[in-house]
């Protein structure tokens, strides 16, 4: 285990590179996303084992409804089918599961079946697995003025004003945010949270990225020094 003081309490990852790592296998894309889904089981026991308090992944978009409906069709399939079969082995590792973004477009029978497994897991505390689907960084931030203004807030409004009213307050800003597959970009995701997290990049594919990966991405991290605008003590 990585030296506990430098342990992240929240990592972040985006998902990527699920379709290359079909193409390069001659597989259709929905199996790349099939491989990607079995490797976040592996990755909810990693990070607890790891100590790491939460696990949020960016699993789609707003932006990814844009992607072709067989895609988008199938995708929604995958998650409902690993919901109904995983839930147990995930609150087996003592992790609740959390949902992240907007509801609008989401098939009615995934919404009560992410409900359902959020329900279920509610009483978990080793870990938080957050699954942000149908999330957008701007969204959120337009959701959370949307909000406050309808809450008619006394002036002068303040970031903690605003911060009561995203999508799940509570829940710190990630600490490190991963990116598999080479891109170099947060394409939308915690937008406001990760204005001080730190970043580690990687030309693996997500579904190749396993127990030495992470591991890498922590040691990156542990060497880091975090200042928050300030001065090294």
């Amino acid at each position: 285990m990585t030296d506990e003081k430098r342990i992240p309490r929240h990592i972040a990852i985006i998902l990527d590179g699920n379709g290359r790592w079909a193409k390069s296998r001659n597989l259709p894309r929905l199996m790349g996303h099939r491989a990607g889904l079995r490797k976040l089981e592996d990755m909810v026991r990693l990070v607890k084992r790891e100590g790491i308090r939460y696990f949020s992944v960016y699993a789609f978009s707003t932006e990814n409804w844009n992607r072709p409906i067989m895609e988008v069709t199938g995708l929604m399939s995958l998650f409902g089918y690993y919901l109904r079969r995983k839930v147990d082995e995930i609150k087996a590792e003592g992790a609740r599961i959390r949902f992240c973004g907007r509801k609008d477009r989401i098939p009615d029978e995934l919404l009560r079946q992410m409900k359902w497994a959020e329900d279920y897991t509610k009483d978990e505390k080793i870990l938080d697995f957050i699954i942000c689907l149908n999330y957008g960084g701007r969204a959120e931030i337009i959701d959370a003025v949307n909000s406050l203004i309808a809450s008619k807030p006394q002036l002068p409004v303040t970031e903690e004003d605003l911060r009561k009213h995203f999508y799940l307050p509570d829940v710190p800003d990630p600490d490190l945010i991963v990116r598999t597959s080479g891109e170099l970009r947060l394409s939308n995701f915690w937008l406001w949270e990760s204005a001080y997290s730190e970043y580690y990049f990687t030309d693996i594919h997500w579904p190749d990225f396993g127990e030495e990966e992470l591991h890498k991405a922590l040691d990156s991290y542990a060497g880091r020094d975090r200042r928050y605008g300030g001065l090294k003590k």
